[in-house]
Parts: C-alpha cells; sequence; structure tokens
C-alpha cells in the first residue's frame, strides 16, 4: 500500500484518502440514506410478503404431510375393515352353500322315497290290475269249463238233460275245479 503518500498528505490522513479515492461525505450520507430507505421498502413490499408466503407453503406442506398421514392410517382401517368383511362373506358363503348341500340331500331324500312310495304304489296297482285279470280270466274260464262240461254230458248222455240240470251239473263241476 501507499502508506507514504497517506502520512505525507497532510494532518489528516483520512481525508487525503478520500481525496484520493473520490469520496464525498454528502454523497456518502444520501447514499446511506437511500440504501437505508430501499432496504425498508424491500423489507415492507418484498422481503415480508416473500416470508409470509415460505411460512403459508409451510404450513400448506405441514397440513399435506398430517394429511397424507390421516389418510394412510384410514386406508389401513378400511384394508382391515375390508379383509374382515371378506373372512365374513366367506363364512356366509360357506354356511350358505352347507345350508344348500343339506337342503339338497334333504330333498333328494324326499325324492326318493317319494319314488319308492310311487314305485311301490305302481307295483300295487299292477297287482291290483294283475289279481283282477286273473279273476276275470278264472271267471272266463270257469264259465267255459262249465260250458264244456255241459256240452260233454250233452254230447254223451244225448239232449236228455233239462236246462236246468245242465246247470247245475256245470255249478257241480266248477266247484270240484275250484276246491
Amino acid at each position: 500500500m501507499n502508506l507514504p503518500v497517506i502520512l505525507a498528505a497532510g494532518d489528516n490522513p483520512l481525508k487525503a484518502v478520500g481525496e484520493t479515492f473520490g469520496w464525498h461525505p454528502q454523497l456518502f450520507i444520501s447514499q446511506v440514506v437511500l440504501f437505508v430507505l430501499l432496504a425498508i421498502i424491500l423489507k415492507k413490499f418484498a422481503y415480508a410478503p416473500l416470508l409470509a408466503m415460505l411460512e403459508k407453503r409451510k404450513s400448506q406442506i405441514a397440513e399435506s404431510i398430517e394429511n397424507a398421514e390421516k389418510t394412510r392410517k384410514e386406508l389401513a382401517n378400511a384394508q382391515a375393515k375390508s379383509q374382515e368383511l371378506i373372512g365374513q362373506a366367506g363364512q356366509q358363503a360357506q354356511k350358505i352353500i352347507e345350508e344348500a348341500r343339506a337342503a339338497a340331500a334333504k330333498i333328494a331324500e324326499i325324492e326318493r322315497q317319494k319314488a319308492i312310495a310311487d314305485a311301490a304304489s305302481i307295483i300295487a296297482k299292477a297287482k291290483q290290475s294283475n289279481d283282477a285279470e286273473l279273476a276275470r280270466m278264472k271267471g272266463e274260464l270257469r264259465q267255459e269249463f262249465g260250458r264244456l262240461v255241459v256240452a260233454a254230458a250233452s254230447r254223451s248222455t244225448g239232449d236228455i238233460l233239462s236246462a236246468d240240470q245242465k246247470g247245475r251239473l256245470a255249478d257241480d263241476a266248477v266247484r270240484q275245479l275250484a276246491a
């Protein structure tokens, strides 16, 4: 540095430095006042709103994080609840299936019993029909046998027997045949 130049300038070295560098106290004070005014204006109109906006954004982010945590907890609860409901639905479905199987088995047993009863009824009706047919055929056979006995007796005895005697002869033959 130029320390000898500063010391040689005279009795006030600061004044010499100021003159060397072009420092003027009036300009300096006006610039300080303008700087302070500019700082105050910037603080009020730029820095303060910027800080307020940053604080607002900070609170929104905190609120969003809190809401996300709350939503995550609700989602976990909802998933647990849905798993529980699915389990209950599965149990109810299994119960309904078992009831349906039991009902189907019961219906199948009822239908089987009905089929057995129907078959027994058909067999009984067939037996009755068979018995009735057998009785009818026996009756026809008796009539035919009686007619043949009367015809044979008529041929062997000639036409000597009366109608009443022929009837008694046929009845006797049928009784002996039945016994």
